[in-house]
């Protein structure tokens, strides 16, 4: 494919900037690491775009914000937590080596966050555009919404830097997403004297299993998957308590609602037995017409890009589900996602800064008055 409205970016200085985001490890919920890789973001943004990065804290670790000036009209959006416990880079410590750059975080997603840093520093003028990196996406958003919401909103499109779908692929639709907790409270006793006297707690888990499993309509996008189960605590005692997490996938707000009252609707087999269901479809679904204005607007600029939907969600969730255009899978051309051989594609980093600068122009000019 071949770029139009090409930009000056240096792929080495690039390579550097990731090894130094990858090199402060950030897992979330890791209040003191995410505090020391927002500072390490902000420094780095306002080396690359002048002017001052806000550290905007909360109970989640701080979110790093930083605006051009002007009427907002684009938001560039990402996160900084990554999923791998402290002590992963010693590990597996950032490399490059055979065309891909490796390194915990590399691809979700601190590559594309440096893919757009560059892409927009390779602009004359940066007004109208804001960054806003969240500290706590692989864990839900739930300090950083209200904050992504109202930011969207107030710059009219946004521009999301998760890594690329499959062979560089865009982002154009997601699936909502969400995780339930099924909590079940049985009675204990002994499992050879009197195990009629208990209330099987792990029994009754094996029939809310089979329950939630059938709310799956995969035909029309829907998927509800029992992932983890745990109950009881000793080979002779009749389990007390046993706990269910259930990921779900829904692609219509429809599907939502009816999988959230099927959850709260769920009623025990056992006699005695009690149910308490937590959980919801936090992230709506990101619907493709969305992203219809801001792709034609990616197409125009690389030809032959493809666009796909995808079953992730991301930030990008809200902020189409507002009604904002929004275009998701901007970062990093590459693969392994929260996996150990995580890679990103060096030869895409250029190609992909210039897509960022493109796009921000095209928006721009969108929307002058």
């Amino acid at each position: 494919m071949t770029m139009r409205k090409a930009v000056a970016v240096s792929v080495e200085a690039m390579l550097e900037d990731l090894r130094t985001l990858i090199e402060v490890e950030s897992p979330s919920r890791d209040l003191e690491a995410l505090s020391a890789s927002a500072k390490i973001v902000a420094a780095l943004i306002e080396s690359r775009l002048g002017g001052q990065a806000t550290l905007i804290h909360s109970e989640a670790g701080p979110h790093v914000h930083w605006s051009g000036g002007g009427d907002p009209k684009v938001l560039i959006l990402g996160h900084h937590d990554t999923v791998f416990p402290l002590g992963t880079l010693e590990r597996r410590p950032f490399k490059v080596q055979g065309g891909h750059a490796t390194g915990p975080g590399v691809f979700d997603m601190l590559g594309g966050l440096v893919q757009a840093i560059h892409g927009l520093a390779a602009l004359d003028c940066r007004s109208g555009v804001e960054i806003l990196v969240t500290a706590d996406e692989e864990v839900g958003s739930r300090s950083s919404r209200a904050l992504i919401e109202e930011r969207a909103l107030a710059c009219g499109a946004v521009l999301v830097f998760e890594g690329a779908a499959d062979g560089g692929a865009l982002k154009t639709g997601r699936k909502g997403c969400g995780t339930f907790q099924v909590s079940i409270k049985g009675r204990a006793s002994h499992a050879g004297l009197e195990p009629a006297a208990g209330v099987n707690a792990l029994v009754e888990a094996s029939y809310q299993v089979l329950a939630i499993a059938a709310l799956g309509r995969p035909e029309i996008g829907t998927t509800v998957t029992p992932t983890v189960a745990s109950a009881g605590t000793l080979d002779n005692v009749v389990p007390a308590e046993a706990t269910l997490i259930v990921d779900v996938r829904v692609e219509s707000p429809d599907e939502k609602v009816r999988i959230e009252s099927a959850f709260a609707a769920l009623t025990p087999h056992l006699e005695q037995a009690e149910i308490t269901v937590q959980g919801s479809v936090g992230r709506p679904p990101m619907p493709e017409s969305a992203s219809i204005e801001l792709f034609a607007m990616a197409l125009d600029l690389l030809p032959g890009l493809e666009g796909t939907a995808v079953g992730g969600g991301s930030d990008g969730n809200f902020t189409a589900a507002l009604g904002v255009p929004t275009l998701d899978g901007l970062g990093a051309v590459g693969g392994g996602a929260h996996a150990d051989h995580e890679y990103i594609v060096i030869e895409s980093m250029e190609e992909r800064a210039n897509l960022v600068a493109g796009l921000v122009n095209a928006i721009r000019d969108s929307r002058q008055e």
